[in-house]
Protein backbone atom coordinates (compact mmCIF):
# COMPACT_ATOMS: atom_id res chain seq x y z
CA UNK A 1 0.00 0.00 0.00
CA UNK A 2 1.38 3.32 -0.64
CA UNK A 3 2.33 6.29 1.72
CA UNK A 4 0.81 9.54 2.45
CA UNK A 5 2.17 12.04 4.30
CA UNK A 6 -0.71 13.12 7.72
CA UNK A 7 -1.14 16.93 5.41
CA UNK A 8 -1.18 14.66 2.08
CA UNK A 9 -3.88 12.40 3.44
CA UNK A 10 -5.94 15.07 4.96
CA UNK A 11 -5.25 17.14 1.32
CA UNK A 12 -6.90 13.83 -0.92
CA UNK A 13 -9.58 13.97 1.28
CA UNK A 14 -10.41 17.21 0.66
CA UNK A 15 -10.21 17.43 -2.97
CA UNK A 16 -12.12 14.09 -3.50
CA UNK A 17 -15.11 15.54 -1.05
CA UNK A 18 -15.02 18.58 -3.20
CA UNK A 19 -15.12 17.06 -6.37
CA UNK A 20 -18.04 14.78 -5.02
CA UNK A 21 -20.05 17.61 -3.64
CA UNK A 22 -20.29 21.03 -5.21
CA UNK A 23 -21.45 22.87 -2.23
CA UNK A 24 -18.44 22.32 -0.42
CA UNK A 25 -16.57 25.45 0.15
CA UNK A 26 -13.55 26.17 2.36
CA UNK A 27 -12.87 29.23 3.92
CA UNK A 28 -10.20 30.34 6.47
CA UNK A 29 -7.14 32.49 6.49
CA UNK A 30 -3.47 31.80 4.20
CA UNK A 31 -5.70 28.71 2.52
CA UNK A 32 -5.44 30.18 -0.89
CA UNK A 33 -1.98 30.94 -2.48
CA UNK A 34 -0.29 30.03 0.54
CA UNK A 35 -2.00 26.93 0.81
CA UNK A 36 -2.18 27.03 4.67
CA UNK A 37 0.33 27.76 7.25
CA UNK A 38 0.78 23.39 7.29
CA UNK A 39 0.11 23.47 3.31
CA UNK A 40 -2.97 21.16 3.91
CA UNK A 41 -5.05 23.37 1.06
CA UNK A 42 -1.66 23.75 -1.18
CA UNK A 43 -3.18 23.77 -4.70
CA UNK A 44 -6.77 23.58 -3.78
CA UNK A 45 -7.32 27.44 -5.10
CA UNK A 46 -5.71 26.59 -8.40
CA UNK A 47 -7.83 23.69 -8.87
CA UNK A 48 -11.45 24.85 -7.36
CA UNK A 49 -10.97 28.75 -7.78
CA UNK A 50 -11.65 31.29 -5.36
CA UNK A 51 -15.38 30.89 -5.21
CA UNK A 52 -15.06 27.81 -3.20
CA UNK A 53 -11.59 28.07 -1.66
CA UNK A 54 -12.09 31.51 -0.01
CA UNK A 55 -9.69 33.57 1.47
CA UNK A 56 -10.75 35.50 4.85
CA UNK A 57 -9.69 38.68 6.73
CA UNK A 58 -7.84 37.68 10.14
CA UNK A 59 -11.67 37.36 11.90
CA UNK A 60 -12.40 34.26 13.09
CA UNK A 61 -15.37 35.47 14.45
CA UNK A 62 -15.89 36.48 11.23
CA UNK A 63 -16.05 33.94 8.85
CA UNK A 64 -16.93 31.39 11.60
CA UNK A 65 -20.14 32.87 11.53
CA UNK A 66 -20.26 33.40 7.77
CA UNK A 67 -19.25 29.57 7.84
CA UNK A 68 -22.11 28.79 10.28
CA UNK A 69 -24.63 31.02 8.13
CA UNK A 70 -23.56 29.04 5.14
CA UNK A 71 -24.46 25.82 6.40
CA UNK A 72 -27.66 26.79 7.46
CA UNK A 73 -28.47 27.74 4.23
CA UNK A 74 -27.54 25.11 1.68
CA UNK A 75 -23.66 25.01 1.92
CA UNK A 76 -21.36 22.54 3.34
CA UNK A 77 -18.42 25.02 4.44
CA UNK A 78 -15.28 24.20 5.36
CA UNK A 79 -13.56 26.51 7.87
CA UNK A 80 -9.81 26.16 8.45
CA UNK A 81 -9.02 27.68 12.28
CA UNK A 82 -4.96 28.46 11.39
CA UNK A 83 -4.64 26.78 15.33
CA UNK A 84 -7.41 25.40 17.67
CA UNK A 85 -6.90 28.37 20.39
CA UNK A 86 -8.42 31.05 17.91
CA UNK A 87 -11.66 28.53 18.11
CA UNK A 88 -12.24 30.70 21.24
CA UNK A 89 -12.19 34.16 19.15
CA UNK A 90 -15.39 32.56 17.37
CA UNK A 91 -16.57 30.98 20.70
CA UNK A 92 -20.64 32.48 20.05
CA UNK A 93 -20.77 31.14 17.16
CA UNK A 94 -19.21 28.16 17.53
CA UNK A 95 -21.03 26.97 20.92
CA UNK A 96 -24.21 29.10 21.13
CA UNK A 97 -25.20 28.96 17.53
CA UNK A 98 -23.78 26.15 15.21
CA UNK A 99 -23.83 23.74 17.95
CA UNK A 100 -27.49 24.40 18.87
CA UNK A 101 -29.17 25.19 16.05
CA UNK A 102 -30.22 22.06 14.87
CA UNK A 103 -31.56 21.09 18.58
CA UNK A 104 -33.25 25.07 19.08
CA UNK A 105 -35.20 24.41 15.18
CA UNK A 106 -36.18 20.66 16.10
CA UNK A 107 -34.54 19.29 13.04
CA UNK A 108 -35.64 22.08 10.87
CA UNK A 109 -32.30 23.53 10.22
CA UNK A 110 -29.28 21.43 9.30
CA UNK A 111 -26.03 22.62 10.10
CA UNK A 112 -23.58 20.86 7.85
CA UNK A 113 -20.18 22.72 9.43
CA UNK A 114 -16.92 20.92 9.54
CA UNK A 115 -13.99 22.93 11.22
CA UNK A 116 -10.47 21.90 10.78
CA UNK A 117 -7.94 23.01 12.90
CA UNK A 118 -4.90 21.84 14.56
CA UNK A 119 -3.51 22.22 18.38
CA UNK A 120 -0.85 20.74 20.94
CA UNK A 121 2.62 21.49 21.62
CA UNK A 122 5.78 20.16 21.42
CA UNK A 123 7.22 23.00 18.47
CA UNK A 124 8.12 26.20 20.97
CA UNK A 125 4.51 28.09 19.96
CA UNK A 126 4.05 29.05 23.36
CA UNK A 127 0.93 29.55 25.53
CA UNK A 128 -1.50 31.25 23.25
CA UNK A 129 -0.64 28.56 20.10
CA UNK A 130 -0.06 25.22 21.94
CA UNK A 131 -3.60 24.25 23.81
CA UNK A 132 -5.49 21.39 23.59
CA UNK A 133 -8.87 21.64 23.76
CA UNK A 134 -10.56 18.76 22.49
CA UNK A 135 -12.28 18.34 26.51
CA UNK A 136 -14.29 21.93 25.85
CA UNK A 137 -15.96 20.66 22.48
CA UNK A 138 -16.28 17.60 23.89
CA UNK A 139 -18.42 19.24 26.70
CA UNK A 140 -20.87 21.21 25.69
CA UNK A 141 -22.99 19.49 23.09
CA UNK A 142 -23.69 19.80 19.45
CA UNK A 143 -19.89 18.96 17.92
CA UNK A 144 -18.61 15.34 16.48
CA UNK A 145 -15.37 15.51 17.34
CA UNK A 146 -12.77 13.99 15.39
CA UNK A 147 -8.89 13.47 16.75
CA UNK A 148 -7.08 11.33 13.75
CA UNK A 149 -3.61 10.07 14.66
CA UNK A 150 -2.81 8.55 11.57
CA UNK A 151 -2.62 9.41 7.48
CA UNK A 152 -5.36 6.09 7.32
CA UNK A 153 -7.65 8.06 10.08
CA UNK A 154 -7.14 11.16 8.86
CA UNK A 155 -8.34 10.97 5.74
CA UNK A 156 -11.22 8.67 6.41
CA UNK A 157 -12.76 10.58 9.45
CA UNK A 158 -12.34 13.77 7.30
CA UNK A 159 -14.41 12.61 4.60
CA UNK A 160 -17.40 11.08 7.18
CA UNK A 161 -17.31 14.41 8.55
CA UNK A 162 -17.59 16.12 4.81
CA UNK A 163 -21.19 13.72 4.73
CA UNK A 164 -22.53 14.61 7.80
CA UNK A 165 -25.24 17.21 8.67
CA UNK A 166 -24.17 18.14 11.94
CA UNK A 167 -21.37 20.04 12.93
CA UNK A 168 -18.13 18.62 13.01
CA UNK A 169 -14.51 19.75 14.06
CA UNK A 170 -11.74 17.84 13.09
CA UNK A 171 -8.86 18.14 15.65
CA UNK A 172 -5.36 17.77 13.82
CA UNK A 173 -1.86 17.98 15.49
CA UNK A 174 0.41 20.24 14.37
CA UNK A 175 3.27 18.10 14.61
CA UNK A 176 1.68 15.11 12.83
CA UNK A 177 1.39 16.82 9.84
CA UNK A 178 4.74 15.16 8.39
CA UNK A 179 3.98 12.07 9.87
CA UNK A 180 3.54 9.06 7.04
CA UNK A 181 1.43 5.94 7.21
CA UNK A 182 -0.37 3.56 4.74
CA UNK A 183 -3.61 5.40 3.00
CA UNK A 184 -5.25 2.79 0.30
CA UNK A 185 -6.10 4.09 -2.97
CA UNK A 186 -9.67 2.84 -2.61
CA UNK A 187 -12.54 4.94 -1.41
CA UNK A 188 -12.87 4.48 2.21
CA UNK A 189 -14.70 6.38 4.74
CA UNK A 190 -14.26 5.91 8.90
CA UNK A 191 -17.08 5.49 11.14
CA UNK A 192 -16.89 8.18 14.17
CA UNK A 193 -17.43 6.52 17.60
CA UNK A 194 -15.55 3.54 16.67
CA UNK A 195 -12.06 3.43 18.29
CA UNK A 196 -8.93 1.44 17.26
CA UNK A 197 -7.15 -1.05 18.90
CA UNK A 198 -3.37 -0.59 17.89
CA UNK A 199 -1.77 -3.37 20.00
CA UNK A 200 -4.01 -6.07 21.44
CA UNK A 201 -2.75 -6.98 24.97
CA UNK A 202 -3.80 -9.00 28.03
CA UNK A 203 -2.27 -6.97 31.13
CA UNK A 204 -2.99 -3.37 30.79
CA UNK A 205 -5.47 -1.16 28.90
CA UNK A 206 -3.77 2.13 27.72
CA UNK A 207 -6.23 4.72 26.15
CA UNK A 208 -4.98 7.27 24.08
CA UNK A 209 -5.88 10.48 21.13
CA UNK A 210 -3.88 12.46 18.87
CA UNK A 211 -0.18 12.42 18.49
CA UNK A 212 -0.34 11.09 22.14
CA UNK A 213 -1.03 7.52 20.46
CA UNK A 214 2.76 7.42 18.99
CA UNK A 215 3.96 7.57 22.60
CA UNK A 216 1.55 5.31 23.52
CA UNK A 217 2.81 2.95 21.29
CA UNK A 218 6.25 3.58 22.07
CA UNK A 219 5.56 2.87 25.99
CA UNK A 220 3.82 0.03 25.28
CA UNK A 221 6.74 -1.37 23.42
CA UNK A 222 8.93 -0.56 25.98
CA UNK A 223 6.38 -1.87 28.57
CA UNK A 224 6.60 -5.33 26.74
CA UNK A 225 10.25 -5.46 27.20
CA UNK A 226 9.90 -5.58 31.15
CA UNK A 227 7.17 -8.63 30.18
CA UNK A 228 3.74 -6.35 30.90
CA UNK A 229 1.65 -7.00 27.55
CA UNK A 230 -0.21 -3.32 27.21
CA UNK A 231 -3.21 -3.00 24.85
CA UNK A 232 -3.47 0.48 23.12
CA UNK A 233 -6.43 1.98 22.05
CA UNK A 234 -6.85 5.09 19.82
CA UNK A 235 -10.12 6.74 20.54
CA UNK A 236 -10.24 8.45 16.97
CA UNK A 237 -13.06 10.37 18.17
CA UNK A 238 -14.37 11.70 21.50
CA UNK A 239 -17.96 12.51 20.64
CA UNK A 240 -19.32 10.05 19.83
CA UNK A 241 -17.21 7.99 22.31
CA UNK A 242 -16.45 4.34 21.79
CA UNK A 243 -16.71 3.35 25.03
CA UNK A 244 -17.88 -0.51 24.46
CA UNK A 245 -14.38 -0.99 23.20
CA UNK A 246 -12.93 0.49 26.48
CA UNK A 247 -14.81 -1.48 28.49
CA UNK A 248 -14.65 -4.99 27.11
CA UNK A 249 -10.96 -4.27 27.24
CA UNK A 250 -10.52 -2.97 31.06
CA UNK A 251 -12.84 -5.97 31.87
CA UNK A 252 -10.22 -8.33 29.95
CA UNK A 253 -7.05 -6.82 31.52
CA UNK A 254 -8.08 -5.11 34.93
CA UNK A 255 -6.08 -2.32 34.59
CA UNK A 256 -6.15 1.33 32.78
CA UNK A 257 -4.19 3.97 31.73
CA UNK A 258 -5.44 7.08 29.63
CA UNK A 259 -3.29 9.50 28.20
CA UNK A 260 -3.52 12.39 26.27
CA UNK A 261 -1.68 15.87 25.90
CA UNK A 262 -4.57 18.32 27.04
CA UNK A 263 -4.02 19.10 30.60
CA UNK A 264 -4.68 16.23 32.95
CA UNK A 265 -7.18 18.46 35.35
CA UNK A 266 -10.86 17.99 33.96
CA UNK A 267 -9.40 15.91 31.13
CA UNK A 268 -10.65 13.53 28.71
CA UNK A 269 -9.17 10.99 30.63
CA UNK A 270 -11.30 12.18 34.07
CA UNK A 271 -14.64 11.26 32.18
CA UNK A 272 -13.16 8.11 30.62
CA UNK A 273 -12.10 7.03 34.20
CA UNK A 274 -15.36 8.09 35.39
CA UNK A 275 -17.55 6.04 33.05
CA UNK A 276 -14.84 3.46 33.83
CA UNK A 277 -15.89 3.30 37.23
CA UNK A 278 -19.64 3.08 36.68
CA UNK A 279 -19.62 0.16 34.18
CA UNK A 280 -16.70 -1.62 35.14
CA UNK A 281 -15.35 -0.78 38.94
CA UNK A 282 -15.94 -4.82 39.85
CA UNK A 283 -12.79 -5.61 37.27
CA UNK A 284 -10.29 -2.98 38.25
CA UNK A 285 -7.31 -4.64 40.36
CA UNK A 286 -5.61 -1.32 40.51
CA UNK A 287 -6.87 2.29 41.04
CA UNK A 288 -6.75 4.24 37.37
CA UNK A 289 -3.78 5.80 36.02
CA UNK A 290 -4.28 9.60 33.94
CA UNK A 291 -1.44 10.74 31.70
CA UNK A 292 -1.71 14.83 30.88
CA UNK A 293 0.14 17.78 30.88
CA UNK A 294 0.69 20.23 33.58
CA UNK A 295 -1.99 22.61 34.32
CA UNK A 296 0.08 25.25 33.53
CA UNK A 297 0.07 27.39 30.41
CA UNK A 298 2.39 25.60 28.10
CA UNK A 299 5.97 27.54 28.03
CA UNK A 300 7.78 28.60 25.36
CA UNK A 301 11.27 27.16 26.58
CA UNK A 302 12.22 23.90 25.26
CA UNK A 303 13.11 22.58 28.27
CA UNK A 304 10.17 23.60 30.59
CA UNK A 305 7.68 22.69 27.69
CA UNK A 306 9.12 18.61 27.33
CA UNK A 307 8.31 19.05 30.65
CA UNK A 308 4.95 20.18 30.89
CA UNK A 309 3.56 18.26 28.61
CA UNK A 310 3.62 14.38 28.11
CA UNK A 311 5.52 11.75 26.54
CA UNK A 312 6.45 8.26 26.29
CA UNK A 313 8.22 8.15 30.10
CA UNK A 314 5.58 9.72 31.49
CA UNK A 315 3.11 6.72 30.04
CA UNK A 316 5.56 4.31 30.92
CA UNK A 317 5.60 5.31 34.10
CA UNK A 318 2.22 5.02 34.40
CA UNK A 319 2.09 1.55 33.53
CA UNK A 320 4.43 0.42 36.18
CA UNK A 321 2.18 1.89 38.54
CA UNK A 322 -0.60 0.00 37.83
CA UNK A 323 0.74 -3.47 37.91
CA UNK A 324 3.10 -2.65 40.72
Amino acid sequence: MRELTYAQALREAITEEMERNPEILLLGEDIGVYGGVFKVTEGLLARFGPERVIETPISEAGFISAAVGMAMTGKHPLAELMFMDFALVAADSIFNQAAKMRYMSGGRVKVPLLIRTQQGGGRGNAAQHSQSLETLFTHLPGFKVALPATPYDAKGLLKTALRDDNPVIMIEHKLLYNTKGPVPVEEYTLPFGKAAIKRPGDDVTLVSLSRTVLFAQEAAELAAQEGIDVEVIDLRTTVPLDLDTILASVRKTNRLVIAHESHRRLGIGAEIAALVQEHAFDYLDAPIARVGAMDIPIPYSKVLEDEALPGTPHILAAIRSVVA
